[in-house]
């Protein structure tokens, strides 16, 4: 363990990094860089840095990621209609490989030794966390406590013992009695009281949105435009990604958008239950669909959709920087080519229903569509060959006596 002199810690200011800083210190006796990464909590960024330097860190260090996050990561995620097991947009599991990398440019500034987190042996985030380490910086020293032999605070009540013996602020769990992590795209919550999957979430708990039921009795309706994919304005106001983003949250918040209560399966093999605010990523997902059912053809939307649930288990898994989500991604970038258009979203109380989409290059053509006279742009006699020739096999078993 001396061979470790200074540690970048992936730092939140919650009662597991708050300890395991102080651990750090004690056991490697090594200097310890709280690295804070601004994701979009907010106002968590300045009590955590000054919670940080009373609790002994060598140095703090906040870096503002907002910007990249949304840009780089939530809107390729959003482009590849990434949803994990049908429910979840991925709101913690896209937001780790930003930091994670913001955490190893870190490790190369300072000069540390070693980078270190607070995820648990039990969760999804020690992987994503670990795979990023060591993508970008393959032979880094990696400490996680919570697997580290030396690590016996294995209990909340050794933690907040520990905390007390060394005045370290500690929130009162009876309060708060499950844990959440929040950022630009979401908010999640997690265990205690939501542990058993038959308790409904208490109303208190959420924070981005109003309960449905208590949505306004008018809906509101917002559109938004893209560019090959990507969402570039509001109801025609241009906007940078993360005012982009901040808006919808506001939008749908309001009115009850983006609520999510899922019994989820984790990399490491259990079964986890979850529950999530994503407003602002619900109507872009809905948005997004209705520009793209306009603009991209029906094999390459095919393709592209038999991808997605793919793209969504590799970024839940932690593969962000693998090869495999290179390749993807480029067929992902390479299908939003065309994919500039408007969507109309009605929000209502919970509810979050596109009711129009138009582009100026779009594959909807409403003279071929029509259920009236179409002056001969579609000839309907051609269907006949086209279902004789699809049901040649489909007779051929029944000839056959197959069938």
């Amino acid at each position: 363990m001396s061979n470790v002199k200074k540690i970048v810690l992936a730092y939140s200011g919650g009662l597991d990094t708050s300890i395991i800083l102080k651990w750090l210190q004690e056991t490697y006796k090594a200097e310890v860089v709280a690295f804070i990464a601004d994701v979009g909590q907010g106002e968590e960024t300045e009590p955590a840095r000054k919670k940080a330097v009373d609790t002994g860190a060598a140095s703090v260090i906040v870096a503002d990621l907002r910007e990249p996050f949304v840009r780089d990561f939530v809107f390729p995620a959003m482009r590849a209609n990434a949803l994990y097991e049908g429910c979840y947009l991925l709101g913690t599991s896209v937001a780790r490989p930003i930091i994670a990398k913001a955490q190893i440019d870190a490790l190369r500034e300072t000069g540390a030794d070693a980078v270190s987190h607070g995820a648990t042996g039990k969760g999804n985030d020690q992987v994503r966390f670990e795979l990023t380490y060591m993508a970008l910086e393959p032979n880094v020293r990696i400490i996680a406590p919570w697997r580290d032999p030396n690590w016996t605070l294995n209990s909340r009540e050794k933690m907040i013992e520990y905390a007390n013996q060394h005045n370290i602020p500690v929130p009162v769990s009876k309060a708060k009695p499950y844990s959440s992590d929040r950022n630009l795209l979401h908010i999640s919550f997690e265990g205690g009281i939501l542990e058993d999957p038959w308790n409904e979430p208490p109303e208190d708990m959420f924070l981005l949105s109003v309960s449905p039921m208590a949505a306004p009795d008018i809906p509101t309706y917002v559109e938004i435009d893209f560019e090959e994919g990507t969402p570039v304005a509001v109801d025609g106001e241009r906007l940078a990604p993360v005012m982009l983003l901040e808006k919808l949250n506001a939008l749908g918040g309001a009115n009850g958008i983006g609520r999510v209560d899922m019994v989820e399966n984790r990399f490491v093999g259990m079964k986890s239950r979850g529950v999530y605010e994503t407003p602002g990523g619900t109507i872009l997902y809905a948005a997004h669909r209705a520009v793209e059912s306009i603009t991209m053809d029906r094999e390459v939307m095919l393709q592209r959709d038999q991808l997605s649930p793919k793209i969504a288990q590799l970024i839940y898994n932690g593969f962000w920087f693998a090869p495999e989500m290179e390749a993807l991604t480029a067929f992902v970038n390479k299908s939003q080519e065309n994919v500039t258009g408007t969507a109309r979203i009605r929000l209502y109380k919970g509810n979050c229903t596109v009711v129009g989409r138009r582009a100026e290059k779009t594959l909807y053509d409403p003279k071929i569509a029509t259920f009236e006279e179409d002056e001969g742009a579609y000839h309907q006699a051609d269907a006949t060959g086209f279902i004789r020739l699809n049901s040649l096999r489909l007779r051929a078993r029944r000839n056959a006596g197959l069938f």
